[in-house]
Formats: C-alpha cells, sequence, structure tokens
C-alpha cells in the first residue's frame, strides 16, 4: 500500500512543460489585458491589484487543483491553500502590477514548484516579448528553450544592476542608502518593477547583478531558481545561500561580481 501510493503521488507531480504551458496560458490572460481601462483596487497605500491579476490567478488554481488537487498553493492574491503531499505551487500570476496598470511593458506571470520546501522547477513568463525563463533543479535554465548563463562581468564599476523598492515605507527607506552606494559604485543602476524578470535578466547577462530587500516567497522562489541554475550565485542579503526564507532578501550575480555586490552592501551597513 506504501509503494502504491508513492508511485501515484510520483504520478501526480507535474513535469517542466506543466508550468511552461501553465504560464503561457496566463500570460494570455496579460497580454489580452494590457492596454485596457481596468478597475484598480489598493491592497495598502500603494500596492494594488487588478481584475486581471484575479483572472490569471483563478485561471491557474483552477487548473492546477484540477490536475494536482492534494498538492498546497501559495498565491499573492489569495493567499495559501495547504494541501497533503508536501509539493507546493508558489504562484504570481502578475508580476509587476503597478506597471501593468500604468501602461508600462515590464511584467510577468511566475510559476514556481516545491517539494519538501525545496524548489524544483521555477517558469518566469514575460508574454510581451514571448519570453520564457525556466529552470529544473539540478538539469539548467532555459530562455525559450536556449540554455542561458550569467554576466561574466567581474569589474563592480562596469556592472549594470538592478534592483527594487518595497511598498512598505519603512523598508524602502532602509533599501534607499545602499542605492546611493551602489549608484555611485557601479556603472548604473535600474529599477524595472518586476522581481522575477531582474532575477531572470540576471540569470540570462541581460543584468549584471540584483539586490532587494524583503520580499514575498512568490516574487524569487521561481527566478531565484532560474538565476541559480543559469550559474548564477544567489543568496539572501548577509550571503547565506537560503534566500528562500523570511524576510526572503535577495542579492544575485556571478561569483565574483556578488562578492563585491555583498561588500558594498555590508559596508553601508557597517557606517549606518
Amino acid at each position: 500500500m506504501l509503494i502504491e501510493k508513492v508511485i501515484i503521488t510520483r504520478m501526480q507531480q507535474p513535469t517542466l512543460f506543466d508550468l511552461i504551458d501553465l504560464a503561457r496560458a496566463s500570460g494570455e490572460i496579460l497580454r489580452a489585458g494590457y492596454g485596457q481601462d481596468h478597475q484598480v483596487h489598493y491592497k495598502g497605500l500603494i500596492d494594488l491589484v487588478t481584475e486581471v491579476d484575479r483572472n490569471s490567478e483563478n485561471m491557474l488554481l483552477e487548473r492546477i487543483r484540477a490536475r494536482f488537487p492534494q498538492d498546497a498553493i501559495i498565491t499573492e492574491e489569495s493567499g495559501r491553500f495547504e494541501g497533503e503531499t508536501g509539493c507546493s505551487w508558489i504562484i504570481d500570476p502578475l508580476d509587476g502590477t503597478v506597471n501593468f496598470a500604468h501602461g508600462v511593458p515590464i511584467f510577468a506571470v511566475s510559476i514556481a514548484y516545491s517539494v519538501n520546501r525545496e524548489v524544483r522547477m521555477g517558469v518566469v513568463y514575460d508574454p510581451l516579448r514571448d519570453e520564457c525563463f525556466s529552470a529544473e533543479r539540478g538539469k539548467g535554465a532555459w530562455l525559450n528553450g536556449l540554455p542561458i548563463s550569467p554576466s561574466v562581468e567581474t569589474n563592480l564599476q562596469k556592472a549594470l544592476l538592478v534592483t527594487g523598492f518595497s511598498y512598505d515605507p519603512a523598508i524602502r527607506d532602509r533599501n534607499l542608502p545602499y542605492f546611493v552606494q551602489l549608484v555611485k559604485k557601479a556603472q548604473a543602476v535600474r529599477r524595472m518593477g518586476s522581481a522575477a524578470l531582474d532575477l531572470s535578466y540576471v540569470a540570462c547577462g541581460r543584468l549584471d547583478g540584483y539586490w532587494e530587500m524583503q520580499l514575498k516567497s512568490w516574487d524569487i522562489a521561481a527566478a531565484g531558481l532560474i538565476a541559480q541554475e543559469s550559474g548564477a550565485l544567489v543568496t539572501d542579503m548577509d550571503g547565506n545561500p537560503d534566500f528562500m526564507r523570511p524576510p526572503y532578501g535577495a542579492v544575485a550575480a556571478n561569483a565574483a561580481l556578488h562578492a563585491a555586490l555583498l561588500a558594498e552592501l555590508k559596508n553601508v551597513e557597517d557606517n549606518e
């Protein structure tokens, strides 16, 4: 009986192609809704959600529950649905909602799959550019099926960095000293408004390095694995390898640049 239960559980586990299909289906909803008038609801002072977020999430919930009813699901808008298998789906149906609502073409769908709290697969899909970043633990990372790798830039002065700012004013203010330090040390610092795409761009070498404070699990579960599997070093803000735990801060770059980036972040902390 125990053997039968294990076999059934394995048969019910998804493949990376399942995640890609779900992300592309969700992306179709985002693409169809982009540029249209939307009713915007505020979850906080500046954090918002649109009906497109909810439509995308509802579709994902329906499809996942139909095929994998015993898995847990963690989503940005609906919260957590408990499961029985030790497997979890970690979903952001629209990462970059503020961009989407303002007509800025930088947003994505993020879907990760974890087993016993370890992320095994991840997909980040940019529907406007039809770019699908994906990864499977121990097997590599890809962009539209082609292998990707991070930048080889090791000189911080020549590095193009990216960061994000929390909707929480206190956390946002804490990131300002880091930004001031690094905007002077690096070639430039960008703020794109989508943590999933930030990390995916580091994974494929478009951006050289990334840091951000106190994210949510759905922001970095998929993209963090994609960056790792591409060959980038991803840690929390203190340099610890387990970035998938509260407060979910992250630093990502190739190993040499990561060390330089982390040193600058710690230098700011030491001088505060």
